[in-house]
């Protein structure tokens, strides 16, 4: 028999399938998520939880009409293999390929791009209003995981709900078991029970009449309501933000989910939260007995689980960093770390290990991480705040207000500097240098390779005095050998790795090595290079750069960051010294000013013209510019 997958393409078709066909769907299609992932990597264990739950709401829903909104996005791989993008499922994370989340340019069954948690039910809510305004059918379906649940935006969102009216849906997908009970069969049952439209009209029409009763008695009425629900199962919270709460019942079974996502669909009254319990890496069992219930994998055999294994080769930053905080840490009592949900991702679970009372994971609520790490730092500890760049962004607003205007020493560990490969442009640490440098008090470092990233971790333990960042990216080192003894870096102060005479090219970060690279081409050019590691984007070395600049005929610089940051911070002050006025070429060189896609690390850093070829390549045009018949004057008079 034709496999039923073979006949669905859009989810129009899958509406043409019975009801006692979509177990049989449901399956193959779980089955082609596994082979799809097996030889792309990506995330998996996530989309093979909500395989039933993405068949049924496609089911019952009107999709595209109705705005299906994957929070995170992470989960969305069977989504994209039922909305026509089967026959490019293998192309996923590659460089001209689908995204690994959810993309507005790819499909008109993504109407929101996501990849960083918890703004599903903002958007979900800005469709249906629209929709409402215009007077157009269509609802907002957002569906967010319980980890999700933890980020405050989550809950201003259905703070605010109650206007879309039945437009709106929440599915709860809770696969941590952190919030519902085991799901039987009479939660199932009273879930159907409480999602259909009598019950729903005599709960509705209870409620307004208790608002006539004198105040005691609608008090009382309510509390019995509430208490009666909350035996049955739980749920008060989101009631009191105004939504129908529905569940929990079995995400996996299709005879429960079909009939109250229908009875949801169709219900007359408010906003529905409709709690569903799923399991992460449901029906793979290497991914079902994973302690990450395979998040995130590489390539793996799909009979055995077994992943591909990275060939073995120097440590990566992550790594290297933990090792370092641990040490410090050991030193010294008042050392701390949080981190946002991330405790592998960022290595924090090994400090957690050796320092449980010094770990924090405060979930996924970066803006609390950086304020509570301020509140720690006011009382005299040292925190060290390890975030992913792209999620630091959404605490900027805590960093400047509450810990940059009040100076108060927060450490911030910058994982996932500059490109990212697979993950794309929501992932990728491009703005830090930019967004950090701009702020008054602010230290800002990057590391070179991973002996320095050990420095600038002890570095930033022992500065007291205000704020430090360090960013470093992801992967591996570059094989540097790691120093017994950690220094102490002179703040603000670079160093010089190699002398020469003609060019210079200043360096912030790990486009050091290609730095070194260039170097080499452009002597055998016969143009003597010096290269430096700045260190420093803040305060920046002006003693160095000045020198550099006056004994040079053109100086690069170049980083792994946005326009704004090492470049435009060493232009401003070569304006306010007057280091131009006497000729000096300076080229800036950093991230091309767009969102770049998913692709090898390495072809991204080639595409945005950041490795050696380029550096020689921006000298030889600033040298020929030069030599079109300017004199090189004399530059000694601008020392002074």
């Amino acid at each position: 028999a034709t496999p039923l997958l073979d006949t669905v393409d859009t989810p129009a078709d899958l509406r043409k399938l019975s009801p006692s066909q979509l177990p049989q769907l449901a399956e193959e299609l779980r089955t082609e998520m596994i082979s799809v992932v097996g030889q792309t990597g990506g995330h998996l264990g996530s989309g093979l939880g909500v395989v039933e739950l993405t068949t049924a709401l496609h089911y019952v829903f009107n999709t595209p009409e109705d705005r299906l909104i994957w929070d995170v996005g992470h989960q969305a791989y069977p989504h994209k293999i039922l909305t026509g993008r089967r026959s490019r499922i293998r192309t996923l994370r590659q460089g001209g390929g689908l995204s690994g989340f959810t993309k507005r340019s790819e499909s008109e069954y993504d109407p929101f791009g996501a990849a960083h948690s918890s703004t599903s039910i903002s958007a979900a809510l800005g469709f249906a209003m629209a929709n409402k305004i215009a007077g157009r059918p269509g609802k907002g379906i957002a569906v967010i995981g319980d980890g999700s649940m933890s980020a405050g935006m989550a809950y201003e969102a259905m703070n605010n709900a109650e206007a879309a009216g039945n437009r709106l849906v929440v599915i709860l997908n809770d696969n941590d078991m952190s919030i519902a009970p085991p799901v039987g069969g009479l939660s199932a049952y009273l879930a159907r029970l409480v999602s259909s439209r009598p019950f729903l009209e005599l709960r509705d029409l209870a409620r307004r009449m208790a608002q006539h009763l004198p105040r005691p008695l609608h008090q009382a009425a309510r509390k019995t309501d509430e208490f009666a629900r909350g035996m049955a199962m739980g749920g008060t919270l989101f009631e009191e933000l105004g939504f129908y709460y529905v569940g929990p019942i079995d995400g996996h079974n299709l005879d429960q989910l079909i009939p109250v996502l229908e009875n949801v669909r169709d219900a007359a009254q408010g906003p529905c939260l409709v709690h569903v319990v799923t399991q992460k890496g449901k029906g793979y069992a290497p991914a079902e007995q994973a302690a990450d219930k395979y998040h995130g994998v590489q390539k793996f055999n799909v009979v055995t689980g077994e992943q591909v294994k990275a060939p073995a080769g120097p440590p990566s930053y992550t790594n290297v960093f933990a090792k370092a905080l641990i040490a410090e840490a050991e030193r010294d009592p008042t050392i701390c770390a949080i981190t946002a949900a991330m405790p592998s991702g960022t290595g924090l679970d090994k400090f957690a290990q050796m320092f449980p009372e010094r770990s924090f994971d405060v979930g996924i609520a970066e803006q609390h991480a950086v304020t509570f790490a301020a509140g720690l730092a006011a009382q005299g500890m040292r925190p060290f705040c390890a975030i992913y760049s792209t999620f630091l962004q959404r605490a900027y607003d805590q960093v400047v207000h509450d810990v940059a205007i009040q100076n108060l020493p927060v450490r911030f560990a910058i994982d996932r500097a500059g490109l990212v490969g697979a993950d794309g442009a929501t992932h990728a640490g491009t703005f830090d240098i930019t967004y950090l440098a701009s702020l008054p008090n602010m230290v800002v470092m990057a590391a070179a390779d991973e002996a320095e990233l050990v420095h600038m971790t002890h570095t930033a333990a022992l500065h007291d005095s205000g704020p430090i960042a360090f960013r470093y990216p992801r992967g591996n080192g570059v094989g540097v050998a790691l120093p017994e003894v950690p220094q102490a870096l002179e703040i603000g102060k670079g160093r010089v790795v190699r002398e020469g005479s003609k060019v210079a090219i200043l360096s912030l970060g790990t486009r050091l090595a290609e730095a070194l690279k260039a170097a080499d081409q452009l002597d055998a050019k016969g143009l003597s290079t010096t290269v430096a590691d700045l260190r420093f984007v803040k305060p920046l070395d002006e003693e160095l750069i000045r020198r550099l600049a006056v004994t040079h005929e053109v100086v690069v610089t170049i980083e792994e960051g946005s326009i704004g940051g090492l470049g435009a911070h060493v232009l401003t002050m070569a304006s306010d010294e007057g280091l131009t006025d006497a000729g000096l070429k300076i080229r800036t060189m950093r991230l091309p000013d767009l969102f770049q896609d998913h692709d090898s690390p390495d072809r991204q850093y080639d595409e945005a013209g950041l490795n050696a070829p380029h550096i020689v390549d921006t000298v030889l045009k600033a040298l020929r510019h030069n030599s079109a018949g300017h004199a090189d004057a004399d530059r000694s008079a601008v020392v002074a």
